[in-house]
């Protein structure tokens, strides 16, 4: 641990953003699975719902901070490619 006062709220702070930016990332993770399985099973209603929310997700992860633009951007390339078929 540090022994400088700035440098322990840093570290504090570091770790609850890094918990936030885990929480978007597994959050996509979550959406991208569940896209996967009504896509396969043929559930259109739902792969839309799922891309949808997919999509939003990946658009505030991305404005956070917690995925790089490129990142977010080939995620939602891939989402949009799964769900067309």
């Amino acid at each position: 641990m540090a022994n400088i006062h700035s440098q322990e709220k840093r570290i504090l702070r570091s770790e609850r953003e890094r918990l936030e930016n885990r929480q978007y990332t597994s959050r996509i993770k979550t959406y991208f699975r569940r896209l996967e399985r009504s896509v396969a099973a043929g559930d259109d209603a739902a792969a839309d719902s799922d891309l949808r929310e997919l999509q939003s997700t990946i658009d505030k992860a991305v404005k956070r901070g917690a995925l790089h633009a490129n990142n977010g951007a080939r995620k939602k390339a891939r989402a949009t490619a799964l769900r067309r078929g």
